[in-house]
């Protein structure tokens, strides 16, 4: 009996684990959900539309816990090898990286009122309403 119990939570505690650290990607309510591979492609400037809407997406503050395991989740990269990517991709005229705001509130504030607005905030900061892209 406990075997099969353990095999039915196993599964369960494996999503949670993996769940990007706690870090839920959010956007406007007019954007759909996405995968990995397409907000990997927004965050590096690689995608600047999705389904026909102009994205604009936003970064948690440098140093900040949630942009760290965000960048690691997602990008699979850290501070500094994303701060290098931006500065080449600048440097070469292929864009700016995505704004940086203070707060996840104030993530959650943008994307709610700017159309196409893409953000991230830790798992605890979410609250109802805020529409989910990935988690």
């Amino acid at each position: 009996m406990h075997a099969a119990l353990l095999l039915l939570t196993l599964p369960c505690a494996f999503a949670v684990a993996n769940a990007a650290d706690g870090v839920i990607v959010i956007g406007h309510p007019n954007l759909t959900a996405l995968d990995g591979s397409t907000l990997e492609k927004v965050y590096t400037g690689k995608v600047i539309e999705v389904n026909g809407v102009p994205i604009t997406a936003v970064n948690a503050a440098t140093g900040s816990a949630v942009r760290s395991r965000f960048l690691h989740a997602y990008l699979k990269q850290d501070e500094d090898k994303y701060t290098a990517y931006w500065i080449v991709r600048r440097y070469i005229g292929k864009g700016a990286p995505p704004r940086e705001l203070a707060s996840g509130a104030a993530v959650i504030d943008f994307v709610n009122a700017t159309p196409g607005a893409i953000g991230y905030v830790d798992e605890a900061e979410w609250r109802a309403g805020v529409n989910v892209l990935l988690k």
